[in-house]
């Protein structure tokens, strides 16, 4: 697994024009917080985070209706 995944799309509008967020702190320090994306097409920012794994048990499978 790489160390930081990158979204394909914007989950706002769809557009791939995607940088990392960076957020400049009073004191003039530019930081990007872990996650944090901003999209330069709807100037939208967000944040994805992996929550963990799902045993094979906590998924159900309902199949077709």
């Amino acid at each position: 697994m790489s160390e930081r995944a990158v979204p394909y799309q914007c989950p706002y509008c769809g557009d791939d024009d995607l940088r990392p967020h960076e957020v400049v702190a009073e004191d003039g320090t530019v930081s990007s917080p872990h996650g944090s994306w901003a999209c330069r097409s709807c100037l939208r920012a967000f944040s994805l985070r992996m929550i963990g794994q799902l045993r094979p048990a906590d998924v159900v499978d309902e199949g077709p209706r």
